[in-house]
């Protein structure tokens, strides 16, 4: 077997295993804290079970670059397959729902924000001339916050992250608590620049109501359509807590960085540089570890 095969077969074989065992990661974000907050909060949880995968991938890739090539020993295919097929099929699985969304015409949701690369506010004119003048402003206001902090990328690479970790239950309600978070964060957004919270829980009801006009068919497609896209709407399961916090004084939005998860969130910066790092101490002492490693899995 060559060396990258071998270099394929143990990213899948060790960092899926790994991914199967983090994904029952537990979200411990309070849904007390402030919105902008908690968005930060569960973003941050939605990766804590994927970052040790990607030093996995970081340490295998420094060993493979100073191993010789061809690897000796190949393996037998049947070996290949019984390794490949657990793992892989979820990797194929999460792709594939990725793709689809990607290629896919997003469901017709009132208003939304499309876009992976130059967000655009969609705004449907059937909507549109059921709502006045502020009630529209109040929606625009919503989606263009959306836009600004490229939601709809940022809400399909979750999508695949939580696919990553299927077929556990603990990831889909991570990303379900981001979604909500998400959507709370950007009323607040829209209400600090102007936007009227009574005008902007108009709009999502008359969201909620153009959707239950549709017709059966694009209802259905409505909730089985991946998310690639942002929407007013968000979730029904907190429609009635949202809807209250927007008829309510807007509360004073804590500064970005000024909770302890301004720590974490600057973390992130790091990642690339220590992934780096990884991989030039795997260059120097790969050997030491993986020969030994291999002998034991393979």
């Amino acid at each position: 077997m060559e060396r990258e095969s071998l270099l394929a077969i143990l990213i899948m074989l060790l960092g899926g295993a790994l991914q199967q065992l983090l994904a029952l990661w537990p979200s411990r974000a309070s849904c007390e804290a402030p919105p902008a907050e908690l968005e930060r909060r569960t973003w941050i949880g939605l990766w804590i079970p994927v970052v040790p995968v990607l030093f996995v991938a970081a340490g295998l890739l420094g060993w493979a670059l100073q191993e010789s090539d061809p690897v000796r020993d190949p393996l037998d295919l049947g070996v290949l397959l019984a390794i490949w097929a657990p793992f892989g099929l979820v990797f194929v699985r999460a792709a594939a729902r990725a793709a689809w969304a990607l290629a896919s015409r997003p469901a017709d949701c009132g208003v939304s924000t499309i876009g992976l690369i130059q967000p655009q506010v969609v705004f449907s004119p059937f909507l549109a001339k059921q709502l006045d003048d502020g009630v529209i402003r109040a929606a625009l206001a919503h989606e263009r916050s959306h836009a600004l902090h490229r939601d709809p990328l940022r809400i399909w690479i979750a999508q695949v992250v939580t696919d990553l970790q299927w077929p556990w239950s603990s990831p889909k309600r991570r990303f379900e608590a981001w979604l909500d978070a998400l959507e709370l964060a950007r009323d607040d957004e829209a209400r600090a620049n102007g936007a009227d919270g009574a005008e902007l829980a108009a709009a999502v009801l008359a969201s909620v109501r153009f959707l239950s006009q549709l017709p059966p068919a694009e209802s259905v497609r409505f909730k089985g359509s991946q998310r690639a896209h942002a929407r007013l709407i968000g979730d029904s399961r907190v429609l009635r807590h949202r809807v209250s916090r927007l008829l309510s004084p807007l509360p004073g939005l804590s500064r970005y960085g000024e909770s302890g998860s301004g720590l974490l969130d600057r973390a992130g910066y790091l990642l690339i540089p220590l992934l780096a790092a990884t991989v030039v101490l795997s260059l120097i002492y790969g050997e030491r570890i993986i020969h030994p490693l291999l002998a034991l899995t393979l």
